[in-house]
């Protein structure tokens, strides 16, 4: 899943490319901040032995803080600190977002 969520962070930060290097690289950074927080959210539930369900549970629920957490700083680092433009960055975020919506739909 997160291959395919950088995959399209990629193809993102290509398709933006014609706009400048400013926006592709906002585009990319975008969509590989979703993937980042996801990849990090699968390593928190995922990695260590399996547990019973309130174990698993609250592993669940931290990484889902801890990914939120990286999505919503990284997006502002690209955003505020670096001052890349808006509509790259968050088309990179949505193309790596609907990755995971279009896995989840047809159970790929």
């Amino acid at each position: 899943m997160v291959l395919a969520q950088v995959a399209a962070a990629v193809i993102a930060g290509l398709v933006f490319l014609v706009a400048g290097m400013a926006a592709a690289i906002a585009a990319l950074g975008g969509g590989l901040v979703v993937a980042l927080g996801n990849a990090l959210l699968a390593l928190r539930v995922f990695r260590p032995p399996l547990a019973g369900g309130g174990v698993t549970a609250r592993r669940f629920a931290l990484g889902t803080l801890l990914k939120w957490l990286v999505v919503l700083g990284g997006l502002f680092l690209i955003l505020v600190r670096m001052r890349l433009p808006l509509l790259p960055t968050l088309v990179g975020a949505l193309a790596a977002t609907l990755v995971n919506w279009l896995a989840l739909r047809f159970d790929i």
